[in-house]
C-alpha cells in the first residue's frame, strides 16, 4: 500500500470515528494514542533500561488494531534530556519527561508539579528474604518444563513475549526466569496491577482510621449532600461501582482510545480533578463498570490522607508498604499535578511483585507485624456482584460465581486464587490453598485469553508443586523433601 493511500485511509478512519463517537472524542484519539506510547517508552527506557524499539514493537503488537496507525507514528528518545516525544502525522503529539526517582510524566504544556523524591529509607524489611542474589533455577524438572513452555514462542502470532516469571512456595522463590535484558532487579510496568497496590495503601489508611470504607468518600467536589456523587463510597471506588461516566478501561486496543477515561490519563494534567468533575452514568453502587478513574480518585484520597503533598504520598507508600516488604526496586509515577497515577503506573521488579503477593498470602502480615487490617485480604478477594470478569476490591478473584471466575477454574486455576492483573499480560497470582505466589510479566494480547500462556503456567506449577509435596518417595525425588530448603538444591 502506498503512503498516500495509507494517509487517505487514516483520514477516513478518523472521520468515521468522529461520526461514531462524536467530534470531541475523535479529536482526542491521536493524542491518547501518542500519550500511551510516549509514557511507556519513557518509563521502559529510563526506568527499566530496555531498548525503546523493542518496547515499541512488543507493546503495539500486543494491542489489536494498532497496526492501522503505528506505521504513521514516529518517536524520538533524547537520552541527554531524558525525554520521549511521539507524533502521529501531526494529528497528535505527546511528550514524556523522566525525573530521577519519580519515573516519567506526560507534559502537556503546563508546568509539571515540582516533587522531591523521598530520601532512601533505611527501614529494615519485615518480610523474610525470598531469595539470594542469584537467579533461582527451577527446583525440579517439572518446574523447568513449566517455565520452558511459558517462554516458548508460538510459531505464529499472537506471541507471548514473556519477560519475567517468579514462582514462590511458602515464602521462598523456587523458580524464576527472565528474558534477555531483564533480571531480578529490573523494574517493569505492572499496568493495572498498580490498582492492587492502591487497594493495599487504602487498606493501610483504613487500619489507621484515616479512611472509612462506608459513608461518603471525602472528595471536595462531592461534599454537597444534594450532589448525587456525594453518595460514592471508598468501597464503591475499590469495586468499580461508583458510577462515574468515564467509559471503560477493560480493553487495550485502538478502540479504547476514544473512551473519556483515556482523555483523563493521556491529555489531562490533573487526572483526579478531571475524574471528580465527571457526572454519574449510573447511581453509585448499582452497576459494575471497570475504569481507571475509580483508582485515580483513591490515589487522590491517599495523597490527602498522607499529608496533602505528592512527596507525602510517596513517603507514606514507601514507609508503610514497600520498605516493610523489602520492595527495593519500585517507582511510582505521577500525573502532571503530582498525584500518584494509581491506575497503571507503578514499576517494580518481578521479585518485588512477588513480595507484594506474599503479603496477601500471609493475610496482610509481614514479620509478625500487621500491615493490612484484619480481614482485608478476604475482603479484597470477595467477589463484587455483577462483575462478570470476577473482581473483588482491588483484586481479580476466582471466588464467587462470575463468568470469569468459572472460566479460570475450568482452565485449571484453583477456586481460592485471586490476583493483581495488568493489561497485556501482567499477573501477580496468590493461591492460598497451595501456598503459592506466581508472577508473570510480558507483552501479550488480552485476547484470546490463552495468548499469554498463564493458564498453562498456573496449571503446570500447581501440579508440579503438589507432586513435590507428596509424601511418596518417588514424587519427592522430583522436587524437595519436607524441611529441605529449595535454595540448597
Amino acid at each position: 500500500m502506498t503512503r498516500r493511500r495509507k494517509i487517505i485511509l487514516l483520514t477516513t478512519a478518523v472521520a468515521c470515528i468522529g461520526l461514531a463517537f462524536g467530534a470531541a472524542r475523535a479529536r482526542n484519539a491521536p493524542q491518547v494514542a501518542t500519550g500511551f506510547l510516549a509514557d511507556i517508552l519513557c518509563a521502559e527506557t529510563f526506568v527499566s533500561g530496555l531498548d525503546p524499539q523493542r518496547t515499541f514493537t512488543e507493546t503495539t503488537d500486543a494491542m489489536p488494531g494498532t497496526s492501522l496507525i503505528t506505521w504513521a507514528m514516529d518517536y524520538r528518545v533524547d537520552r541527554a534530556r531524558k525525554d520521549v516525544t511521539v507524533t502521529l502525522f501531526g494529528l497528535g503529539r505527546s511528550h514524556a519527561v523522566y525525573r530521577e526517582g519519580l519515573g516519567c510524566t506526560l507534559e502537556h504544556g503546563a508546568d509539571i508539579a515540582d516533587v522531591a523524591p523521598p530520601a532512601e529509607d533505611k527501614q529494615p524489611a519485615l518480610l523474610p528474604e525470598i531469595a539470594g542474589p542469584s537467579i533461582v533455577p527451577p527446583q525440579s524438572e517439572g518446574l523447568s518444563a513449566a517455565l520452558d513452555r511459558a517462554f516458548t514462542e508460538p510459531a505464529r502470532p499472537p506471541y507471548r513475549r514473556t519477560r519475567a516469571i517468579v514462582v514462590m512456595k511458602s515464602g521462598r522463590v523456587i523458580a524464576e526466569r527472565y528474558a534477555d535484558g531483564v533480571g531480578p532487579e529490573t523494574p517493569l510496568l505492572g499496568f493495572s496491577m498498580t490498582k492492587s497496590v492502591i487497594s493495599a495503601l487504602t487498606g493501610i489508611l483504613v487500619r489507621q482510621g484515616k479512611l472509612k470504607l462506608d459513608g461518603p468518600a471525602p472528595i471536595a467536589a462531592w461534599t454537597n449532600p444534594d450532589d448525587p456523587r456525594h453518595a460514592i463510597t471508598v468501597d464503591q471506588l475499590l469495586r468499580h461501582t461508583a458510577g462515574l461516566a468515564l467509559g471503560s478501561s477493560l480493553q487495550a486496543s485502538l478502540g479504547s482510545a476514544f473512551e473519556p477515561v483515556n482523555r483523563m490519563k493521556f491529555i489531562e494534567d490533573d487526572m483526579a480533578a478531571y475524574a471528580a468533575s465527571m457526572p454519574l452514568a449510573t447511581a453509585p453502587g448499582t452497576v459494575w463498570n471497570y475504569h481507571d478513574g475509580n483508582t485515580i480518585m483513591l490515589a487522590h484520597l491517599i495523597r490527602n490522607a498522607a499529608g496533602g503533598n505528592p512527596a507525602d504520598a510517596l513517603r507514606f507508600a514507601r514507609r508503610e508498604l514497600f520498605a516493610p516488604l523489602g520492595m527495593r526496586h519500585v517507582t511510582f509515577q505521577l500525573d502532571g499535578a503530582g498525584t500518584i497515577e494509581g491506575s497503571s503506573e507503578m514499576l517494580a521488579s518481578a521479585r518485588d511483585w512477588a513480595r507484594f503477593g506474599q503479603l496477601y498470602l500471609n493475610d496482610g502480615v509481614a514479620g509478625g507485624k500487621r500491615i493490612l487490617p484484619e480481614g482485608w485480604v478476604s475482603y479484597s478477594a470477595t467477589a463484587t456482584p455483577n462483575a462478570w470478569v470476577g473482581i473483588g476490591a482491588g483484586f481479580w478473584t476466582n471466588r464467587g460465581d462470575s463468568f470469569g471466575a468459572n472460566f479460570r477454574v475450568e482452565h485449571g486455576w484453583p477456586r481460592d486464587a485471586f490476583f493483581a492483573k495488568g493489561t497485556i499480560g501482567q499477573y501477580t497470582i496468590v493461591i492460598p490453598s497451595e501456598r503459592l505466589v506466581i508472577v508473570r510479566l510480558g507483552r501479550s494480547p488480552n485476547w484470546p485469553p490463552e495468548a499469554d500462556g498463564v493458564f498453562d503456567l498456573v496449571r503446570d506449577v500447581v501440579a508440579v508443586t503438589r507432586a513435590a509435596s507428596s509424601p511418596s518417595p518417588r514424587l519427592r525425588g522430583e522436587g524437595w523433601g519436607e524441611g529441605e530448603s529449595p535454595q540448597g538444591r
